[in-house]
């Protein structure tokens, strides 16, 4: 794999997550209002909200260190 399709790889995956993480916390109508005290996309809010970024941040760890390791040279 190529370092240019490894990285714009992680980069879709850090978008969906962050993605996914405001999305649990916009007004919805589930069964029960979550922690924060009003009716959202996901009942779990805030906490899932937390998890997905911290799962986004984790592939921006990932990202980084690719991006920051030295280049291996070849000896034939």
């Amino acid at each position: 794999m190529s370092d240019k399709l490894r990285n714009n790889i992680l980069v879709g995956l850090i978008c969906i997550f962050a993605g996914l993480a405001i999305w649990t916390l916009l007004p919805g109508s589930p069964s029960k209002p979550n922690d924060l005290g009003y009716y959202s996309v996901c009942s779990f809010a805030p906490w899932s909200t937390l998890a997905l970024f911290l799962v986004a941040a984790l592939f921006w760890v990932v990202r980084r260190y690719f991006q920051t390791r030295p280049k291996l040279q070849h000896i034939d």
